[in-house]
């Protein structure tokens, strides 16, 4: 594994990065196997501190964690903690998916463009109302690639991430599915083929 160890505000010792790698090499040992690489950084903010921890773990699947804590030992040691529960629940799944991988599969995706929008910050009582089709200000434009997957391993990808929401081609249908986090802790998932259908029906 390629692991990268960085400090931001703070300097990571050689004994800490040592511990890093000592416990990703263990944890990854036991639940998945060789990942192809991890990126740890640990920066300090005011009186806490944060560790986040990405892990590249096998075609299109990014693992992500984070945590605070007043010492960087305890930020990372809790961040690793996120990453082995989701390591552990998934471990069958992974290897599989690891094993059964082809060059097939590897262009499975749809190519789509990606933008970011900035927040709106700032008060807009006084300033006049924009108009319906005006288009919003883009601040970043990039490319992504959104796989195709089965409701289930989208939401594998979507746990093992930690992000909020993931859009994706649905492998049973083709069309475009999203699955979210919501606010109870609950995975909720979205396919508007549902309704397209039933509008048909109804037609």
């Amino acid at each position: 594994m390629n692991l990268t160890v960085k400090g931001k505000n703070l300097d990571v010792g050689a004994a800490l990065r040592s511990h890093i790698e000592e416990n990703l090499d263990s944890i990854f040992g036991k639940y998945f196997g060789n990942p192809i690489e991890a990126t740890v950084t640990l920066s300090k903010q005011v009186h806490l501190f944060l560790a986040q921890i990405s892990v590249h773990v096998g075609r299109g699947i990014q693992l992500q964690s984070e945590a605070e804590a007043d010492q960087p030992y305890a930020a990372y040691d809790k961040a690793s903690d996120h990453i082995s529960t989701r390591l552990r629940r998934y471990k069958r799944r992974l290897r599989d998916h690891h094993r059964t991988a082809t060059d097939s599969q590897l262009t499975d995706s749809y190519r789509a463009a990606q933008y970011i929008l900035p927040a709106d910050g700032h008060d807009a009582s006084d300033a006049p109302e924009p108009a319906l089709d005006a288009a919003p200000m883009i601040i970043a434009e990039m490319q992504t690639d959104i796989p195709a997957l089965t409701v289930s391993e989208a939401v594998m990808r979507l746990d093992l991430s930690d992000q909020k929401a993931m859009m994706f081609l649905n492998r049973a249908h083709g069309g475009l599915n999203m699955v979210y986090r919501r606010n109870d802790g609950n995975i909720g998932w979205v396919d508007p083929r549902m309704q397209s259908e039933a509008s048909a029906q109804h037609a």
